[in-house]
C-alpha cells in the first residue's frame, strides 16, 4: 500500500516540512532507504548518519536539524510513530471465509462460518473455532480445543486436546501447545510417567514465535497472560504461570512451576530453574541462569550465572578482568619471597 506524506502525518499526528504529496510505498532502515521509503531518526548517532540518507520521508524528533532533501514529519516519538505507520503501509488482509477440501473437521466440532481453514488441517471432536479465525495449512487441533475470535494459527501449529487460546492470539509455524510436561517419578530402578492431565490456557493478544513448546500442566493449567509475547524457540514447562505483557526472547527455557509477574522482560538463552519466581517488572539479562527456587524481586535487573543484581554482576566482571594483572603480581611476590628466603638462609 502507498501513502502520501500528508497521510502519514495524519496517522502519526506529526507536523510536515517539505513535499506533503510525495508518495511513500515502503519502509526501510535509515542507511538503506530510497526515495519512496519511510525511515525514522532516533538518537545522536542516527542524527549524524541521516545526512547521507536517501529516504523520501523521515520521521524525526522536534529538535532534528533538517539538512537534506527529504520530506520530514516531526513527532514526539519517531520510533513509535514509525510502528504506527507500518501497520498501514503493510496492512494485513484477512482471507475470505474458506474451508479447504482436504481439511478434516470432526462432525462435533464447531467452526464459525467466517473462518479460514487451510489444506490438510485436522480439527478434533468438540473443538470450537470462533469467528474470523485463520487456521493455515497442516495444523492439528485436538479434541475439545477452544480458539478465540480473530486468532491466527500459522502452518504446522499443533494444539493438543483441551488447550484454550484466547482472542486475537498469533501462533507462528511449528508451535506445539499442550504436549506432556516432563513429569516422571523414579521408582525402583526406572522412571515412571506422572500422568499429565492438566491443560494450557493462553490469554488474549498473545503472540507465540515459531517452534515454541508450551507443556500442559501435570494438574491444573499452564497459563500465559494477556498480551504476552514469546520469541521463537522458547520452552515453557508444565504448570508455569506467566503474567500479562511479559516479553521472553529466543532460546529461553522455563522449568516446571515457574511464576513470572506482569511486564517482566526475559532476555534470550535464559535458563530458569524449577519453581523460581520472577516478580512483576523484573528484567533478566540474556544468558542468565535463574536457580531453582530463586526469587527475583519486582523491578530488579539481574544478569549472569547464577543471576544476581546487575551492579554486582558488573563488579564481578570488572574483578574478573583484573585477574591477569593480579596473577602477574602474585608471581612477582612469590619470586621476591623466594629471594628473601634464600637471603635469610645464607645469613644463617
Amino acid at each position: 500500500m502507498s501513502l502520501t506524506v500528508a497521510q502519514i502525518a495524519q496517522i502519526c499526528q506529526g507536523t510536515i516540512e517539505g513535499d506533503a504529496e510525495r508518495t511513500i510505498s515502503a519502509a526501510n532502515v535509515l542507511a538503506e532507504a530510497g526515495e519512496t521509503d519511510l525511515a525514522f531518526v532516533e538518537g545522536n548517532k542516527a542524527n549524524r548518519s541521516a545526512e547521507q540518507s536517501r529516504a523520501g520521508c523521515l520521521l524525526v524528533a522536534p529538535s532534528f536539524d533538517v539538512r537534506g532533501d527529504w520530506s520530514v514529519i516531526r513527532v514526539s516519538d519517531p520510533r513509535l510513530a514509525f510502528v504506527s505507520v507500518l501497520h498501514h503501509l503493510y496492512a494485513q488482509t484477512r482471507p475470505e471465509a474458506f474451508i479447504h477440501a482436504t481439511a478434516e473437521i470432526a462432525p462435533t466440532a464447531n467452526v464459525a462460518s467466517d473462518c479460514f481453514i487451510g489444506a490438510y488441517t485436522v480439527i478434533g471432536d468438540g473443538a470450537e473455532i470462533a469467528e474470523t479465525c485463520q487456521i493455515a495449512n497442516n495444523c492439528a487441533i485436538g479434541d475439545g480445543v477452544r480458539v478465540g475470535p480473530g486468532s491466527v494459527l500459522h502452518p504446522h501449529v499443533t494444539l493438543y486436546h483441551g488447550v484454550k487460546v484466547g482472542a486475537r492470539a498469533i501462533l507462528h509455524a511449528g508451535c506445539v501447545v499442550g504436549a506432556d510436561g516432563f513429569g516422571f517419578t523414579f521408582t525402583g530402578d526406572s522412571y515412571k510417567k506422572f500422568p499429565q492431565v492438566g491443560t494450557v490456557e493462553i490469554g488474549d493478544d498473545v503472540e507465540i514465535g515459531a517452534n515454541c513448546c508450551i507443556d500442559r500442566a501435570a494438574l491444573g493449567a499452564t497459563r500465559i497472560g494477556d498480551g504476552t509475547k514469546l520469541d521463537n524457540l522458547v520452552h515453557v514447562a508444565h504448570n508455569c504461570v506467566i503474567g500479562r505483557h511479559v516479553v521472553i526472547a529466543a532460546q529461553t527455557g522455563l522449568s516446571g512451576s515457574v511464576t513470572v509477574g506482569d511486564y517482566a522482560v526475559i532476555g534470550g538463552q535464559t535458563g530458569v530453574g524449577e519453581k523460581a519466581t520472577i516478580d512483576a517488572g523484573a528484567v533478566i539479562g540474556g544468558k542468565a541462569g535463574i536457580l531453582t527456587g530463586q526469587h527475583i524481586r519486582a523491578g530488579e535487573a539481574v544478569w549472569g550465572i547464577p543471576a544476581r543484581p546487575l551492579r554486582q554482576h558488573l563488579k564481578g566482571l570488572a574483578n574478573l578482568a583484573k585477574l591477569p594483572e593480579l596473577k602477574a603480581e602474585i608471581i612477582k611476590l612469590r619470586r621476591r619471597l623466594g629471594e628473601l628466603e634464600a637471603q635469610q638462609q645464607n645469613k644463617s
